[in-house]
């Protein structure tokens, strides 16, 4: 860009003609990036993007507050309780994840305050059934309990004989 703009040119038709030019030269073939979407595009504009870039490009990983932390362990704890394949595992998770918090609770950890209690393990399991499908009716009814013969009730005094 070494050439000024030519009086009597509009911006527009001065700067697309560079363009074009530089294309026919070749300037643009070895960008990185190029053929590929833009990153982030329709996403809502982030000021600290660059940071976040930067940490994704060097793979590493900000240290969150111990607070913060264990919130996102317990969001991450109630996410794969919702994907668990059984309530036993459901129970597992979240009285783990009820451990941490309470033991968050008697720590002083660092970061803003907790504010998160345990979560409550029936209400946890109950969600759990609802978002899971409905079970398919199996092809065989469930075997019968054998039959049982009638019993007469005892009395009190049921133990002694009766004489004849």
């Amino acid at each position: 860009m070494t050439e000024r703009k030519p009086i009597g040119v509009s911006f527009e038709t001065w700067i697309d003609r560079q363009i074009r030019e530089a294309a026919e030269r070749g300037a643009f073939d070895d960008l990185p990036g190029a053929g590929k979407p833009l990153p982030d595009q329709g996403k809502p504009h982030d000021d600290m993007w660059w940071v976040k870039r930067k940490l994704q490009e060097e793979n590493l990983s900000f240290p969150l507050p111990g607070t913060l932390a264990l919130r996102k362990e317990a969001e991450e704890a109630l996410a794969a309780a919702v994907g668990a394949r059984t309530e036993a595992v459901v129970r597992e998770i979240v009285a783990d994840i009820n451990a941490k918090i309470v033991e968050g609770h008697r720590k002083a950890l660092s970061g803003p305050p907790l504010n998160l209690m345990p979560f409550d393990v029936e209400e946890v399991v109950r969600d759990w059934r609802e978002r899971r499908p409905p079970e398919p009716p199996s092809a065989a009814p469930p075997p019968a309990a054998p039959a049982r013969r009638a019993r007469r009730p005892r009395s009190f005094f049921g133990w002694r004989r009766r004489k004849p």
